[in-house]
């Protein structure tokens, strides 16, 4: 789901890394909100927080908003640049450690939790950390899916679907009902798979509270290993095959 690029990419490719993701998005987004009362997917509802803040003339609240939309900005910069680096060389692998920083950053929340010692800022730094991830997470999903896929927030979701839902009373021809109807489908899986993983991290966070952040963590790992088998696979068919021929 990862490693396919270009015309090599398919519909299923997208679905994959659309309902994997977007859960794993789920699952921190309602994790965020629960562990300390911040929205970790998306930048939106953090511009109007600042701009009431500066309002209000509470500056130092307004400076941590803004703070969070940079750090997802940085998230995003980081797996890309990432992603580029490796592509040079590996344009197979090059999801591999964007996707492994994420993991970490997950797992590094996860373990320390809400510790008083590290429970600066009121615990912003859980916030600065999960907002970089999402961005992590959005850029790279982006870049592979060329643009076709966003896991992390819903609003451009709702109004493509709302578009495309549409279309359908005027668009008739088989080939546009098929492409429609394919795209409709990506966008309402994504959706689901949002809210199961809300609603599974927020059953969970009564158990787990922020370690529920190691199963979004763990389902990105699954992820990776069964991306690195499914590649070990085609390379020893391919090697198979070479021989056979020669």
């Amino acid at each position: 789901m990862f490693r396919h690029q270009g015309k090599n990419r398919t519909f299923i490719h997208n679905l994959r890394l659309a309902t994997l993701l977007s859960f794993v998005a789920g699952i921190v987004n309602i994790t965020g909100v629960l562990a300390v009362n911040t929205l970790t997917t998306n930048v939106t509802g953090h511009f109007a927080f600042f701009a009431e803040e500066v309002i209000k003339h509470n500056y130092t609240a307004a400076i941590a908003f803004f703070v969070f939309t940079i750090f997802f900005l940085l998230g995003a910069f980081t797996s890309n640049f990432l992603a580029e680096f490796v592509a040079i060389r590996k344009p197979e692998l090059l999801h591999v450690i964007p996707i492994s920083l994420e993991i970490a950053i997950l797992s590094s929340v996860g373990f320390f939790g809400m510790q008083t010692d590290l429970s600066t800022f009121e615990g912003k730094w859980i916030a600065f950390s999960m907002l970089f991830a999402m961005g992590i997470q959005n850029s790279l999903v982006t870049k592979i899916s060329k643009s076709i896929v966003r896991t992390t927030h819903l609003t451009g979701l709702f109004t493509d679907l709302g578009i495309e839902l549409s279309q359908l009373f005027f668009y008739k021809k088989q080939n546009e009902r098929k492409s429609l109807n394919a795209s409709i489908y990506l966008r309402l899986s994504i959706i689901v798979f949002f809210f199961l993983g809300c609603i599974l991290g927020g059953f969970l966070y009564t158990f787990l509270e922020i370690k529920t952040l190691f199963v979004g963590a763990f389902f990105l790992l699954v992820a990776l290993v069964y991306d690195y088998i499914r590649l070990q696979f085609f390379v020893i068919r391919r090697k198979k095959f070479t021989h056979n021929i020669n």
